[in-house]
């Protein structure tokens, strides 16, 4: 690997207005991928596509530095793709993949993997892309290079193995390798892969171009600039302006509520039940086991939901995305417990310099036995498209700025209008603070304000209260454990068992339910349904506020498995369903007709 320029990197700068008169065509783009987007209803590019594909198409190296939603994917894919539509034409042995896109965690790469591979079947290009995993034996890896691919998706930690077992050769990557893609590049060294990342440089090409896409500049974005990229390009987008503008979307509403931890419950049975907050709505929590604690506890409520962490397995988790992202259920909980491990890591050193080795070796050893493996390859918080997600909860606050900016960054996507909502206890009032400091007090810019959830009145809630606490004594750490373990045992189930089952039949796949309920008893039906004496008049408006809201944004619309169940009603024998004496009319045609024939019989 040749060493980085050191010329300064060229600042860009797009414009802050939305060309709508631009299109794909004028950025010089194949026309087959302009007849591709077309199908996928994408007419006009995006600012970050308008300047980066035509630097792109020129060959040099790129860092784009663009807000979470802004279409930073298809503004490297494209391109990409435009110059190997060209190249195949020419015939050309290769022994290693010319494009190589490397990611932070598995969700991202199947799903960047899944856009790739549709645009490749919308154009109609016989080209190859394979996506693999570090966990894949090296059978699979062997197998999945024997039709040579020409674009390869993967984390860092994949391509180290590949080279390490001989499934890829270092010469076959000097020869071949024509670009480098670096997806979330702000993420891959927090992620642990620099080693892997070190390992793949010397094989680089000089002659390949490299891209980094990022949503934050920081200085692990510098050090990959460094280690990779030539004289690279800087593409930052005022759109956003400063930094606080470029990380929180101006089109989510930030609002929070001062609780106790205990009452954290509470509160948020009386936003989802008083339906305060729009569908859908994913809940972020720090650990798994609180993540299940709410479930149990809204299941009482008669409220489904799912649990999203790094325990399950990829398939499992990938299709909770899948069905979440469909609208089969509107509450996800999701485990962003990253910071949470390394804060406790962090803390088991210290420990460490502190204690015996030997003595806090065997604990750690007999506390590894004790906890399921959890996948280091899985994060939440970014690079997982979560689809029309109006509301992200925080029923934890992260424990930095960093965190909060991108939970945040899961809704309002593609610049449609979101919302968030945090639960803030007495502890966690420093992180709210930090939060506050970043977005400033600058009273004439009220759309990136974090301000007072207004809504949800003290009487609602203590209306609410009797019921939460009486329910919330069930759910117990016991219950917790065994519902986890449930859980799990239910999705290795899935996933493993019936794995080969799916592949051949995929619409059996729909019946798989992710939001099943896990508590030992049915729930109350008296907690399903809250009584109209215990609401406020304040709380009932907003509710009907939200309400109309919901309608004109068209979110009124039901689930897919509630159009399934309609749709075994519609399936029925047919004639079973006919009447003799004729269709059924309305109840003022029969009125009218028996009227009619009353008439009849008195002039007989």
């Amino acid at each position: 690997m040749a060493e980085t320029q050191q010329n300064p990197a060229k600042q860009i700068e797009s414009e802050d207005e939305d060309d709508g008169s631009q299109t794909f065509e004028s950025l010089g783009l194949d026309g087959r991928l302009i007849r591709a987007l077309n199908k996928k209803k994408i007419l006009n590019p995006t600012p970050i596509q308008r300047v980066a594909i035509p630097l792109i198409l020129e060959g040099k190296d790129v860092v784009a530095r663009a807000k979470t939603g802004s279409g930073k994917t298809f503004a490297y894919l494209l391109p990409l793709l435009h110059k190997l539509f060209s190249a195949s034409e020419e015939p050309q042995k290769k022994l290693a993949p010319r494009a190589i896109v490397l990611v932070p965690t598995r969700e991202l790469s199947q799903q960047v993997y899944k856009e790739v591979r549709s645009l490749i079947e919308l154009c109609r290009v016989p080209l190859k892309v394979v996506q693999l995993t570090s966990n894949m034996p090296t059978s699979d890896l062997r197998t999945a290079f024997a039709g040579l691919p020409e674009i390869l998706v993967s984390t860092p930690a994949c391509i180290k193995k590949c080279l390490s077992d001989g499934v890829l050769q270092a010469k076959s990557i000097d020869d071949s390798l024509e670009m480098l893609v670096l997806d979330e590049a702000d993420l891959l060294l927090s992620y642990g892969y620099e080693e892997d990342i070190k390992a793949l440089t010397p094989h680089i090409p000089k002659r390949c171009q490299s891209l980094l896409m990022s949503a934050t500049q920081s200085d692990d974005v510098e050090k990959l600039k460094k280690l990779i990229l030539h004289n690279s390009y800087i593409l930052t987008l005022p759109e956003v302006g400063d930094v606080k503008d470029e990380v929180i979307p101006k089109n989510v509403e930030q609002s929070w509520i001062s609780c106790t931890d205990r009452d954290k419950l509470l509160y948020i049975l009386s936003l989802l039940k008083l339906e305060l907050v729009q569908k859908k709505v994913l809940i972020f929590t720090n650990t798994i086991d609180t993540s299940f604690r709410i479930k149990l506890f809204l299941e009482k409520f008669g409220i489904r939901s799912a649990v999203l962490n790094s325990e399950l397995p990829q398939n499992s988790r990938i299709h909770i995305l899948e069905e979440f992202n469909a609208g089969l259920f509107d509450y996800l909980i999701a485990t962003d417990d990253r910071e949470t491990k390394e804060k406790e890591e962090r803390e088991t050193k210290d420990k460490k310099d502190n204690k015996q080795k030997t003595r806090v070796s065997t604990n750690s050893r007999k506390h590894a036995k004790s906890k399921p493996k959890a996948d280091s390859e899985f994060g939440v918080v970014r690079g997982i498209d979560f689809k029309n997600v109006h509301t992200v909860l925080n029923f934890d606050m992260p424990l930095s700025l960093e965190g909060y900016v991108h939970r945040i960054g899961r809704t309002g996507r593609a610049y449609s209008t979101g919302a968030s909502v945090s639960l803030v206890s007495p502890n966690e009032m420093n992180v709210l603070e930090e939060i506050k400091s970043f977005l400033g007090d600058d009273e004439k810019n009220d759309s990136n304000k974090l301000v007072p959830f207004t809504l949800l009145t003290k009487n609602a809630v203590e209306s609410l209260r009797y019921r939460a606490e009486d329910v919330s004594k069930s759910v117990t750490k016991l219950a917790v454990r065994e519902s986890r373990a449930q859980d799990l045992r239910n999705e290795i189930l899935n996933s493993e068992k019936l794995k080969a089952h799916f592949e051949a039949n995929q619409k059996d796949l729909d019946l798989l339910k992710h939001d099943k309920v896990l508590s030992k008893k049915p729930p109350a039906p008296h907690l399903r349904v809250v009584p109209d004496y215990l609401l406020d008049a304040t709380t009932k408006e907003a509710s009907k506020r939200v309400k109309l809201a919901r309608a004109a944004m068209g979110n009124n619309n039901p689930g897919r498995r509630q159009g399934f169940k309609k749709k075994i009603k519609k399936d029925k024998d047919p004639l079973k369903s006919l009447s003799a004496q004729g269709p059924k009319k309305g109840r003022r045609e029969r009125k009218d007709g028996n009227d009619n024939h009353k008439q009849k019989r008195q002039k007989t």
